[in-house]
């Protein structure tokens, strides 16, 4: 699951990844690569780090003093111009594009599918590229949702999930491995190419994307799969290539790391990263949220909320987001939401109460909506914004917890659409 993002930021991702109906979806086509030896294809320099185009150009015998100029360069062609090949670099010589293309390519993970909403969320189910040669290519999403006045981009962080949290579909699948910062800034490469967000690219004319001006992915919320802080130092190198002023150049007030509570990185995220922060709470007492969220035994809300306290660049207005999915009769009472209030107190934030969507065999229920009200309304009366929104995106499996759980139903129906056209 970044200018300042607003006051519902995080909430709206949470909340348009509910609920399963039928959708629309088209397989996209792999684009070419070349080969090695190795039989896994060039490596690819989309979603490298500066460091590692420098490294990359001195492999091929750039002389060192060219190396800074030379990373400028292609940083604007990649990031600034979303470029997929070495071609259209005019400002790089003929000799050097030819050269970076016999070792490496632009190469972005396979959109497998693509799934479109009535109400313009997109949702993408990406490939991996192998590690060795028994890797098949794992495989991710990320969901973009449009609104008036910004566009948002959930992306994954981890191929699976270690977390176990008893709400989360996704949490029920193993974890497979980390993603590297690469695969995790080609997300938004892939989305802002999709969404006609580089300079002189057009939007598609299916699904709506922000008007005025705005680029369509204005805001980055690490929500999707896994747990972004037991990934720290990709989520951080991906943060800073994300928010790089002379490429994607996303503010990182826009960008908001979600964690369940890995409490010793904490403190590190914001200081390296100066991202937002949003915890996944969804209980008040201890007995409740070892269950809900297991990790909690290990770092238990004493210690998750003393390090909210000093999180740094905590302010008013750079509130800490609170996330608290709503469980019919397990943590919805006017008690818990006292209870919350009493335990956010001295902290700056913000409260986004979501709405539970069962997935198929799930322990939990969904709230009543009047008990959503009547809790919303405590932890607004007491100063904290708690609005509760529609759902964004039902008809597209963008289920918060849900994931990649339902991908492959999705696949099988996304295979036979193309065959019936």
């Amino acid at each position: 699951m970044g200018a300042e993002f607003g006051q519902r930021e995080p909430r709206d991702i949470q909340a348009a990844m509910l609920g399963h109906l039928p959708i629309m979806s088209h397989l996209a086509a792999r684009p070419e690569q070349h080969e090695h030896p190795a039989g896994l294809g060039l490596a690819s320099l989309a979603g490298a780090t500066r460091r590692e185009l420098g490294a990359a150009l001195a492999e091929v015998g750039v002389p060192e003093r060219e190396i800074r100029m030379r990373v400028a360069q292609l940083w604007h062609w990649i990031y600034h111009a979303g470029a997929t090949s070495f071609d259209p670099m005019g400002n790089v010589s003929k000799v050097l594009r030819a050269t970076l293309a016999a070792q490496f390519n632009l190469s972005r993970p396979e959109i497998v599918a693509e799934q479109i909403s009535r109400d313009g969320t997109r949702k993408w189910l990406l490939r991996l590229d192998p590690v060795d040669r028994q890797d098949k290519g794992a495989e991710i999403e990320c969901v973009y949702i449009p609104e008036s006045d910004r566009g948002t981009l959930c992306v994954s962080s981890q191929v699976g999930c270690t977390l176990s949290c008893s709400f989360c579909h996704t949490g029920t699948q193993k974890l497979v491995r980390n993603l590297t910062a690469r695969e995790i800034i080609c997300q938004v490469l892939i989305a802002r190419e999709r969404l006609g967000d580089f300079p002189g690219s057009v939007p598609p004319d299916d699904g709506l994307v922000p008007g005025d001006g705005l680029r369509a992915v204005s805001n980055i919320v690490f929500m999707g799969m896994g747990e972004p802080l037991y990934n720290f130092e990709n989520v951080r190198d991906a943060v800073a290539v994300i928010s790089d002023g002379d490429g994607l150049a996303l503010s990182k007030r826009r960008i908001t790391v979600s964690t369940a509570g890995v409490v010793p990185r904490m403190e590190e995220l914001g200081r390296e990263t100066g991202a937002m922060l949003a915890i996944s709470l969804h209980a008040v007492r201890d007995e409740l949220r070892d269950k809900l969220v297991p990790l909690n035994k290990k770092y238990p809300l004493k210690d998750l909320l003393a390090a909210c306290r000093t999180y740094p660049g905590a302010t008013n207005a750079r509130r800490i987001t609170f996330e608290y999915v709503m469980l019919k009769d397990v943590n919805d009472s006017p008690a818990d939401a006292r209870e919350l209030v009493r335990l956010l107190k001295g902290i700056p934030a913000k409260i986004n109460l979501i709405p539970f969507n069962p997935w198929p065999r799930a322990p939990y229920e969904c709230s009543d909506w009047a008990r959503i009200e009547k809790f919303s309304d405590i932890v607004f009366n007491a100063g904290y914004a708690s609005p509760v929104r529609t759902p964004r995106g039902r008809d597209i499996l963008a289920a918060c917890g849900q994931l990649k759980s339902e991908t492959e139903k999705l696949r099988a129906r996304a295979r036979l659409a193309v065959q019936d056209e």
